[in-house]
């Protein structure tokens, strides 16, 4: 053998006892680290290892210690040939025992870990049925969502005991309202209609729709006015895309398809001309009178700037409310235009065109229940602002009607209650008030109460007789705020017929006697029992008017089969939860027994959930013919819930604010300035 053969043989045993050494200080190096002797530690994020065979002989060792054994998996090389990673894992890892195993575990974070903050993570946020379901009533009983959510934190003990915010629960609402009735918003009415002429056949209702066949209008009426206690009716509901004359048409003709043709006796409305001009084209019989508070309410926007702003209202308000007569109403007139110099006030000159639809002695032989505005109208848009907001859709709107009607239901109901299970005493002897606290409610019966006792100052003086025809003059003494007036009324009786009549229309225009009638019945007539035609059946207790035979339908709020069953147990548990609360015992019992039936009812519902087929349920009804929802209409601002109130009332109203926290401390130059204010 040469020496260069040599050499390289040497050089070969050389690199063989490197590679010797060196495996053998590895295997040193991982004896050091896995000593048999100590426990070795759990993986965890973040550990350093110099070698793949450090870790696989680590691994292996805690594998051994831990009792299962260990496999390599996976692995890859990077765009440089080196590992780049690799998976060890046990050796039944990857085998169906209908269990999931946990592949891979990353435990390192970028961001500082915060607890306490965690709950705000989406995933760690959820709403138990009980708590939903409690969201969902409430909203349909018109509770806000901030104070939903607030009875739901104190009843948890605390904010950072819920696992979810209120936003949570504002989406949660949106979400069950969207999916309440489970179809598009025309859809939705379409289906509520059918419901609700399912269970009475004289539910009527319309849809009209345009060329698209999208909803435009929509009117429908229960088979249900003023009621006896003079409380509103809810007698039908009408939505219309726009407040033009070929829409109002519609809408009258609608309800007059539902009433049979028959129109309504009278109707009060705002001063709309379109309203005006189809109530004229379908309603030509109908009585229409203005609403007179919008009226009387823009003299002081019309009349600001005069100097004589103060005797002009007062001789407006005077020519208005104190004509008994259509003549002495003209006469009035006249003389306040030629007195102020209004004969070109186009307003004025409106007004008188239009007196006969709101000068209260032109429309007081016509009975009105009582009304001479719109104010029942403005009472139920604000009884309907409690169930409904600006942003209702249409499908929303038919579950808030429902609660709306039900509400109205309750009152009437409970108004009937107290008139049939108690009496309002009587503070006068008169056997004529007794007949009235028999045969009217109680509401009633005060507002007779009220117009007997108010006869005392009244002073009736025989005018003239002729045969049985006696006509009476009575001077009524009416308070004015601190000072009184004296207003002159004539009353006709008829002792023949046992007939009275005042010229101030009060029994045609309320259904009630006024007390310059009664003043002459019971100061001078001494009559003891008045005739039936004087007891508005209207306003008896016990009338057998034919819409209290009818029930009055609508959704019931529980119809749903899964939420009666739903509250049957809810109230069962929350009297088990009552009485288990009171010891620990028995609180440990509850929840052992719980946890079973959870357990057991878990799989019954998996279980049943995976054969379920669709099916068609018995008395669906399926609508073939498709209306479209109609196109959202851009916003306009939140709608008003109140009155409209004019600019000037703004400037009144502020300043009375104002001063009334300044107090007595207001000093003449600011008391001056303010009224050039109202004159501006």
């Amino acid at each position: 053998m040469s020496s260069d053969e040599e050499i390289v043989i040497d050089e070969e045993e050389n690199e063989q006892k490197l590679e010797i050494e060196k495996i053998e200080e590895k295997k040193h190096e991982i004896n050091k680290i896995l000593n048999e002797n100590e426990i070795v530690l759990e993986p965890k994020v973040g550990m350093m290892f110099n070698s793949e065979e450090e870790v696989r002989a680590y691994y292996t060792q805690y594998a051994k210690q831990a009792g299962f054994g260990v496999s390599k998996r996976t692995s890859k090389l990077g765009h440089d040939g080196n590992l780049k990673y690799f998976t060890i894992s046990c050796v039944n890892q990857g085998k169906a025992k209908s269990k999931f195993t946990l592949t891979t575990v990353v435990l390192d974070h970028v961001h500082t870990l915060s607890p306490g903050k965690a709950r705000y993570f989406r995933c760690h946020k959820q709403m138990d049925s009980y708590v939903k379901r409690r969201l969902e009533l409430n909203d349909k009983a018109g509770i806000r969502i901030s104070k939903n959510y607030k009875s739901i934190v104190i009843e948890a003990g605390g904010f950072e005991k819920l696992p979810f915010g209120e936003k949570d629960c504002r989406n949660h609402v949106d979400k069950a309202r969207r999916l309440r009735l489970g179809v598009e918003d025309a859809r939705a009415l379409r289906d509520y209609f059918v419901r609700m002429q399912e269970k009475d056949d004289q539910f009527y209702y319309v849809m009209d729709v345009d060329d698209s066949s999208r909803l435009r209008n929509v009117f429908w009426a229960d088979a249900r006015r003023v009621n006896h206690h003079g409380q509103s009716i809810l007698l039908g509901c009408g939505l219309i895309s726009n407040e033009n004359v070929d829409t109002f048409v519609w809408l009258f003709e609608s309800w007059m398809k539902c009433m049979s043709g028959r129109a309504p006796k009278a109707i009060i409305t705002d001063q709309d001309q379109a309203m005006k001009r189809a109530i004229e084209i379908v309603f030509p019989e109908t009585k229409h009178r203005f609403c007179l508070w919008h009226i009387m309410k823009k003299i002081l926007e019309k009349f600001k700037g005069y100097s004589q702003y103060e005797a002009i209202k007062r001789d407006i308000d005077r020519c208005v409310y104190d004509s008994l007569s259509r003549d002495e109403f003209e006469d009035s007139w006249q003389r306040l235009l030629e007195v102020y110099n209004l004969q070109d006030n186009e307003w004025l000159q409106w007004l008188y065109y239009e007196r006969n639809h709101w000068i209260p002695t032109y429309v007081k032989n016509t009975f009105w229940a009582g009304m001479s505005t719109t104010q029942r109208s403005e009472s139920m848009n604000a009884f309907f602002d409690g169930y409904v907001g600006p942003k209702t859709t249409l499908k929303q709107f038919v579950d808030q009607y429902d609660e709306a009607l039900k509400s109205k239901v309750e009152k009437e109901n409970t108004e009937d209650f107290i008139s049939l299970t108690s009496r309002v005493p009587c503070i006068t002897h008169y056997a004529i008030k007794k007949q009235f606290q028999d045969s009217y409610t109680n509401l009633k019966f005060k507002e007779v109460q009220d117009e007997i006792r108010r006869k005392m100052y009244c002073h009736p003086s025989l005018l003239k007789k002729e045969g049985a025809i006696s006509t009476y003059q009575v001077v009524d003494e009416i308070e004015i705020d601190d000072d009184t007036k004296e207003v002159i009324f004539h009353v006709y009786f008829n002792e023949d017929e046992l007939e009275v009549q005042c010229n101030c229309c009060l029994f045609e225009f309320r259904g009630i006697l006024c007390r310059p009638a009664f003043s002459v019945l019971i100061m001078i007539k001494k009559i003891k029992i008045l005739p039936s035609k004087y007891i508005f059946p209207r306003w008896s207790k016990d009338s057998k008017r034919r819409y209290t035979f009818i029930k009055c339908i609508y959704d019931e709020l529980s119809g749903n089969p899964e939420a009666q069953r739903y509250d049957k147990l809810h109230t069962s548990f929350y009297e088990v939860a009552s009485m288990a609360s009171k010891t620990k015992e028995s609180c440990m019992t509850v929840m052992t027994v719980l946890d079973k039936l959870k357990e057991k009812l878990s799989l019954n519902v998996s279980s049943s959930e995976s054969g379920q087929t669709s099916h068609h349920t018995p008395g669906a009804v399926t609508i073939s013919n498709e209306v479209l929802s109609p196109l959202v209409a851009r916003s306009k601002g939140r709608p008003v819930s109140k009155r409209k109130e004019s600019k000037t009332n703004q400037v009144v109203r502020k300043l009375k604010t104002r001063k009334r926290q300044e107090g007595n401390k207001t000093s003449k130059k600011k008391k001056e300035k303010e009224n050039r204010y109202l004159l501006i």
